[in-house]
């Protein structure tokens, strides 16, 4: 059986190379000690130059094979360098690869010599070369370079699986049948026995058949087909049930194994939305680049999986978009696990390049579709290049290779041209209508030009039309989160839509001619640590509240923050059936969900226009005082209640006469209220409600100063034994007395590390927008690693446990 060991410690790099290295000794001098994944430069943050990951390097390594895998096929995989490559073992050249999104395989067979020392060269071509997707023009985003995903050595038998390709034909039905074409090397033609088994996601056999088959010399598919299985669960999003189908090929006492897993599910787009297992469901999602600060691509499994997880979980999205590129496995391993869909894509980004470019296109297809063939996440294959413009016979090829590839899956091609040609399943389109006015999307006939309806998907918009900061001031976060509610009520709404995948879930690294001049583009409803910015409760805030309480004030709750002045009107991100004011002690009043400015969302934001007291309306009748906190919302949205004109004057002397109150003492009132203008300092407390309970509390307001610094560790233990260094992301947040955020504050924070660990980026770092992140990871040592972190206002610390295993099954 095929011996398949990770690849991925004791490599040494040097940021050059030579044309001699191929050939040289097992010198190490010029070298560093490194693992994969790795980056061939760590970045700053921002304000780099993006130049300086653009360049050649070498990696070496040495390594020895056991004497008894000399009769054994020898293969060497790896999972991405970035952007292309060449290989040698012991001076001998055995391949290369050009593009950096899909793994490949180098045969070591003939060049190795079992029991003894071996070198290894990989020379990494990290420079954005013209001839390889997605480069030939300017691209909005950065590559980095080095051999940024893991690589794997194995040993194969003569006879043996190099992977299984599983299809349900009818998954809707009952009793459901399993084709399972298995992809078998042999070196030379004879006969095998070939038994594939299905097991359950609690691991249960739910289905066997052996064959006897006839094998090729070489590569070739053979079909196993499961008939009768019974009971079998469907992959949902909530309950994504997960199967393994077990290939064992038998040649005399030889035998080898292949594992897939796989998802019973249907998907299909069609004119009147998406529908999976034969249920209506509307896709609400947001695009990922798979960057980090300081390490760009090269993070481990655990971080890869983690972006799913906040995805998923965090913001409660059910799609994501691999923009604009095929993503890491574990990544991909983690949609299927949570249930979260997926649209991926080819790489490029509006340019097509030349016969050539085009030909290394159409194999970047087929590479992503053969390893992501299994996946029940993916629904929908990308198969043009991001906002090109119309070709119609590349794109007759692409859609051409991805069907004969797989049949069963629906391609679309994300354009931001109207009346493009439609040469996909799926009319998959950047929309970017909206930029605050009461458009949100363009009808259909406007953007396909076609006179009869078909599946339509928003594929981006937001983004590079309202860019924010999580510093940016209060009115300008408020916006960037109403357009991104505004987005995901119109994905609801519009029966003709699929539904909107929006730009973008995370900030990101890009070249010096987009972004906003330090090199990042402030596109996310995150930042790039994965911190939140307001807009991201827009998409918490839609998920039942039995998963999740959301109660997030999208504001800084200080009078001089807005513009002209004053507290409200703010809103709140939440759940809740209503939110209750009180401000210093005194309550106000009940505030209620939007639900006419947003009749589609499940959790409209709530409203808070005014802090006016109730006892201060307490001699009004019920009718008068519903009516004049009307009045007060009214005039609050309309920003004009610290205006007063003569109309208000009058209405306001006639509530004064009724009840026998002092004018200028009402006015005086009226104009508190729109954020307390004469008070010393206001202080609110927000309670969340549901059923008319009181479920959650949030205290904020103008009584705030720096209280501390807070951390919290995504995950408590890491593990030294998986395939490669294992790491987690540890968040420091400058606290308020009130417990919360400080977006204003200017602090830096120094790390210090006591035991088995190390950082990824700098040591001494600021806060941006109050909060910050970094990463750590092991270093093949287990024990506990003190983290101390200390700033102007505090200091914290947190502890990890660093343990022996994988951990695979213990995040």
């Amino acid at each position: 059986m095929k011996e398949r060991t990770a690849f991925n410690d004791n490599w040494l790099y040097k940021p050059s190379f030579d044309a001699a290295d191929p050939f040289g000794a097992a010198e190490t001098e010029g070298y560093v000690q490194v693992e994969l994944p790795h980056t061939n430069k760590i970045l700053p943050y921002n304000c780099f130059d993006e130049a300086e990951c653009q360049f050649i390097s070498c990696y070496k390594k040495i390594f020895r094979v056991k004497r008894e895998w000399e009769d054994k096929t020898l293969l060497l995989e790896f999972e991405g360098v970035m952007l292309a490559c060449e290989v040698w073992c012991n001076g001998i050249p055995v391949g290369g690869h050009e593009g950096g999104f899909t793994p490949f395989q180098v045969d070591l067979t003939k060049a190795v010599k079992p029991g003894e020392e071996n070198i290894l060269i990989v020379k990494v071509d990290s420079t954005e070369r013209k001839d390889i997707p997605p480069f030939g023009n300017v691209v909005d985003y950065l590559t980095y370079g080095g051999i940024y995903r893991e690589a794997w050595l194995t040993a194969a038998e003569p006879v043996h699986l190099s992977r299984l390709f599983l299809d349900c034909p009818e998954p809707l039905e009952e009793e459901k049948t399993l084709h399972c074409s298995c992809e078998i090397t042999a070196r030379q033609a004879c006969k095998a026995m070939v038994k594939v088994t299905l097991y359950s996601p609690q691991g249960d056999r739910v289905g066997e058949k052996t064959e006897e088959v006839a094998l090729q010399q070489g590569k070739g598919k053979y079909l196993v087909t499961l008939s009768d299985l019974k009971g079998i669960e469907l992959w949902e999003p909530d309950t994504p049930a997960l199967y393994t189908a077990e290939a064992e090929v038998a040649v005399s006492k030889e035998r080898d194994i292949c594992r897939e897993r796989f998802g019973f599910r249907l998907a299909r787009f069609t004119p009147e939305g998406f529908f999976l297992n034969g249920r209506k469901m509307k896709l609400i999602g947001l695009n990922r680049h798979q960057s980090w600060p300081y390490a760009g691509y090269a993070m481990p499994r655990r971080i890869q999986r983690k972006d799913a997880q906040v995805l998923k979980e965090e913001l409660g999205c059910n799609m994501v978009r691999t923009s604009h590129y095929p993503q890491s496995r574990h990544f991909l391993d983690a949609c299927d696990e949570l249930g979260l869909l997926v649209m991926e894509e080819i790489p490029g980004w509006q340019h097509i390049g030349d016969e050539a470019w085009k030909e290394r296109s159409l194999k970047e297809l087929e590479d992503m579709i053969i390893r992501d063939y299994n996946r029940p996440s993916i629904v929908l294959w990308g198969v043009r290049i991001n906002e090109s413009q119309d070709d119609h016979s590349f794109y007759e090829r692409t859609n051409a290779l991805a069907h004969s590839l797989d049949g069963g899956r629906q391609t679309g091609g994300t354009r931001y041209i109207q009346r493009s040609e439609l040469l996909e399943d799926v009319y998959t389109y950047n929309d970017f209508t909206h930029d605050g006015g009461k458009e949100v999307f363009r009808p259909q006939p406007d953007t396909t030009g076609l006179e009869y309806p078909v599946p339509l998907l928003v594929t981006e918009s937001n983004g590079h039309m309202y860019p924010t900061k999580r510093f940016d001031q209060e009115q300008r976060l408020t916006e960037h989160t109403l357009r991104h509610l505004r987005v995901i009520n119109e994905s609801l709404g519009r029966e003709d839509l699929a539904g909107g995948i929006s730009w973008c879930a995370f900030d990101y690294h890009t070249h010096g001619c987009f972004g906003s001049g330090d090199k990042i583009c402030y596109h996310g409803v995150m930042d790039m640590f994965r911190n939140p910015k307001y807009a991201a409760y827009a998409y918490s805030s839609q998920k039942d509240p039995k998963r999740q309480i959301v109660m997030e004030p999208v504001t800084a709750a200080s009078r001089g923050e807005k513009d002209g002045g004053g507290m409200v009107p703010f809103y709140v991100m939440t759940n809740c059936d209503f939110v209750r004011v009180y401000k210093n002690g005194k309550q106000v009043a009940d505030f209620y969900p939007q639900k006419e400015e947003f009749p589609h969302l499940a959790h409209p934001p709530v409203m808070i226009v005014h802090l006016m007291e109730a006892d201060v309306l307490s001699v009004f009748s019920e009718e008068d005082r519903l009516q004049f906190q009307e009045y007060l919302g009214k005039r609050m949205k309309e920003g004009t209640l610290t205006g007063l004109t003569q109309e208000d004057i009058a209405y306001l002397a006639k509530m004064a006469q009724k009840y026998g109150l002092d004018m200028r003492g009402l006015v005086t009132t009226v104009i508190k209220s729109a954020g307390g203008w004469g008070d010393a300092s206001n202080n609110l407390v927000l309670e969340g409600y549901l059923d008319d309970r009181a479920v959650c509390r949030r205290e904020i307001g103008e009584g705030k100063y720096a209280a501390g610094i807070a951390v919290k560790a995504d995950d408590t233990v890491l593990f030294t034994d998986g395939d490669t260094y294992d790491a987690t992301r540890i968040t420091v947040e400058a606290i308020d007395n009130m417990g919360n955020r400080m977006p204003f504050i200017q602090e830096c924070v120094e790390v210090t590390l006591e035991g088995p660990g190390r950082l990824i980026g700098p040591a001494r770092f600021p806060l941006i927008g109050g909060s910050s992140s970094f990463w750590v990871r092991t270093v093949g040592e287990t024990g506990s690693l003190r983290i101390f972190i200390e700033g102007m206002t505090g200091k914290a610390e947190c502890t990890l446990k660093i343990m022996a295993g994988s951990g695979e099954t213990g995040e």
